[in-house]
């Protein structure tokens, strides 16, 4: 019997902010269900301000490390999320028929603009639109 779980593989420009919060937010609520990776068309580096947030929100992701998309894992991955626009137009050739694909589209929080308290709002509002999201996925599955 096939006990592997399904490989939920988060896609996103850099993968520094929002593809690194699905990431830890599918690990925490989606508990030992799924195996999780997350990856960027570029590797910027974990956004302090994404760790940070999601510490307040009390996820840990600063240990997450910021990687380009692997071509391995994208062929195994169960499930290809893209969530930015550049990384959905972007992504290289899937040459894997099984995986379901979705773009969940999110303003990217780290090119916002304005105070202190407008940028983290920012984050904030992304963070919890994401969370709103993964939590749907672990519920219906999809």
């Amino acid at each position: 019997m096939d006990n592997k779980k399904p490989l939920v593989y988060f896609l996103c420009t850099g993968n520094s902010c929002r593809s690194q919060i699905a990431d830890g937010y599918l690990k925490a609520l989606g508990g030992d269900q799924y195996e999780v990776k997350s990856a960027g068309l570029e590797a910027h580096g974990l956004n302090p301000r994404a760790v940070a947030t999601m510490k307040e929100a009390g996820i840990d992701i600063s240990n997450h490390t910021s990687d380009v998309i692997d071509p391995v894992i994208l062929a195994q991955a169960d499930f290809i999320i893209t969530l930015c626009g550049h990384a959905n137009d972007n992504c290289p050739v899937v040459r894997n028929d099984t995986a379901v694909r979705w773009h969940w589209g999110f303003d990217d929080p780290a090119q916002a603009t304005g105070t202190e308290d407008e940028i983290t709002a920012k984050f904030h509002e992304v963070r919890d639109s994401i969370k709103n999201r993964i939590e749907q996925f672990v519920k219906e599955g999809k």
